[in-house]
């Protein structure tokens, strides 16, 4: 910054031919004009300036060094005015890290890019632990929690996962009434495609030991195909309530043992911690927060949350 204003009194004193006008624009003396070009020459090693008692001329090299310094000069104003510019309008790309289920937010992802055209999605789909910063994410929606003091980090809703499965396959094979059921059904399983294990169903703890002898009637690493096994009476599957809500709102699933399922968990949006939020990530952020899990009401009249469902006209 000291060789900025360096350059910045030379530049004026240059365009004026003198110390003192260059001072008093720049609310400092001559002498202290003088001083801060006389240290740049020494430390360039040549003379910017001839110099009289009544005026100074500039030098070839000089001439040189002005017009090199106009240059940068003008690349900071440039810079500054397309930053003050993306204060008004959102705009730019926005690379985001997404579980591979994000697939299933894509109506909402949709639904953004509509509503802010000049943002430009760059999504990666992984089940792995991203380094947020040194991998050059604008953001990162996680299901777990990041213990990152490094992130900031804003919860976009709740959801829980539902052991389900078609009415067609209970009516043939049975309701399960308590987790040992489970032993004598079709069991559909996710895989972490990354850590190859398998994810946990969502017992309490009293019947956790009961998941390494389910059945592994099928196994995938998405979610996608396990949601179409289980509406096609394969067998029982977990997943998230926010993957599922159309299917279970028109019966084609049915949840199973809600009664010893655990509570709820979280899903996250994470960024690097700043203190200025860019317009294009305070949006994207806002926009998941109000349009991911709206609370809407269930037959009950109780809260619960869903995905957001495609939109018409989100412009």
């Amino acid at each position: 910054m000291d060789s900025l204003g360096s350059l910045n009194a030379f530049v004026q004193a240059a365009e004026a031919r003198s110390f003192t006008v260059a001072g008093r624009q720049l609310g400092v003396s001559s002498s202290a004009v003088g001083k801060a070009v006389a240290r740049m020459e020494e430390r360039l090693g040549v003379r910017l300036f001839h110099r009289s008692t009544r005026s100074i001329t500039l030098t070839a090299e000089g001439g040189l060094f002005l017009e090199r310094c106009r240059r940068i000069f003008s690349e900071i104003e440039a810079a500054e005015l397309e930053l003050s510019q993306t204060q008004e309008a959102p705009r730019g790309t926005l690379r985001v890290s997404l579980p591979l289920v994000g697939m299933l937010m894509m109506p909402t992802l949709v639904a953004f890019m509509r509503a802010y055209p000049e943002i430009t999605l760059d999504l990666d789909f992984s089940d792995r632990v991203v380094d947020v910063i040194e991998e050059g994410f604008d953001a990162v929606v996680r299901f777990a929690e990041i213990g990152d003091s490094r992130l900031m980090t804003r919860t976009l809703g709740t959801y829980r996962k539902s052991l389900v499965a078609a009415p067609a396959y209970l009516a043939a094979k049975g309701v399960p009434l308590i987790p040992d059921d489970l032993k004598a059904h079709a069991c559909l399983h996710h895989k972490f495609p990354t850590s190859r294990k398998f994810e946990r169903w969502p017992l309490r703890p009293e019947h956790a030991g009961i998941e390494t002898e389910l059945p592994r009637t099928a196994v995938a690493s998405t979610i996608e195909p396990l949601i179409c096994m289980a509406e096609q009476g394969m067998g029982i599957a977990c997943l998230p309530d926010f993957a599922i809500s159309r299917q279970l709102s028109e019966g084609i699933l049915v949840a199973v043992l809600d009664d010893y399922a655990e509570p709820s968990g979280t899903l996250r949006v994470l960024w690097p911690s700043s203190r200025h939020l860019s317009p294009k990530l305070r949006v994207f952020v806002d926009f998941l927060a109000a349009n991911l899990f709206p609370r809407v009401q269930d037959v009950n009249n109780s809260e619960h949350f869903r995905a957001v469902l495609p939109v018409a006209d989100a412009s």
